[in-house]
């Protein structure tokens, strides 16, 4: 029940490769050097990332969210704590990030450990949200079941009316941010006859000095 021939679905990589001489010597250095790419070629939502996380039972999970925040400790975003990802991050902090960069022909893909961001730096960031955004994260008790779609707007609409625009909304005690930690960090450039660059710093936990290795594609 196919209906396309996916078999047959290729593109041919053009791009500049990528050379170990041309790396800076952080990989969040590089990984500005990337975003600011990303970002000049109007990508649309450059800071969407796929995020994988481990349950008890080692079933991995993976879903997209957006990236807030990055500097020299790691790459940042929110949800609620008692969503599927946050429950799995803080009984198994091991996670994997993935930027899917297709018009760029490149990617990112990062392993790492994800801590709570401190609750001063999530109230900043949830008052910089748009008045919406505020109201939603209280509505949606996120990951569990609803009854109807009807349920979920019907809390929105109470909140609405219990915090009108203008008005402060709490932060939930319930939401707030991840920082993943890299311990690696590829970097991937798709290239003429799938020869792709593949370019990877790695450390240890603890340690503050990276190496890079070239993985073959």
């Amino acid at each position: 029940m196919q209906s396309h021939d996916v078999a047959a679905m290729r593109r041919q990589y053009l791009a500049a490769g990528l050379d170990e001489s041309e790396l800076a010597g952080e990989p969040m250095d590089q990984f500005d050097r990337w975003f600011a790419d990303a970002a000049k070629s109007g990508l649309d939502e450059p800071n969407a990332m796929v995020v994988t996380t481990v349950g008890r039972d080692g079933q991995p999970s993976a879903r997209t969210v957006l990236l807030k925040g990055y500097d020299r400790r790691g790459f940042v975003f929110y949800t609620n704590y008692g969503s599927r990802k946050g429950v799995e991050l803080d009984a198994d902090p091991r996670a994997a990030l993935l930027f899917p960069w297709h018009e760029l022909g490149r990617q990112v893909i990062v392993t790492g450990l994800a801590e709570r961001v401190g609750r001063d730096e999530t109230a900043a960031y949830f008052r910089s949200r748009p008045h919406g955004s505020q109201l939603g994260a209280w509505a949606s008790e996120q990951s569990r079941p609803v009854a109807s779609r009807a349920e979920l707007e019907q809390r929105y609409a109470d909140l609405a009316a219990r915090y009108p625009e203008g008005e402060g909304v709490p932060v939930p005690p319930f939401w707030g941010g991840y920082r993943i930690t890299p311990l690696t960090v590829e970097f991937w450039q798709g290239r003429e006859n799938r020869l792709h660059d593949r370019l990877g710093y790695h450390r240890a936990v603890g340690d503050e000095s990276w190496s890079v290795q070239r993985l073959q594609p």
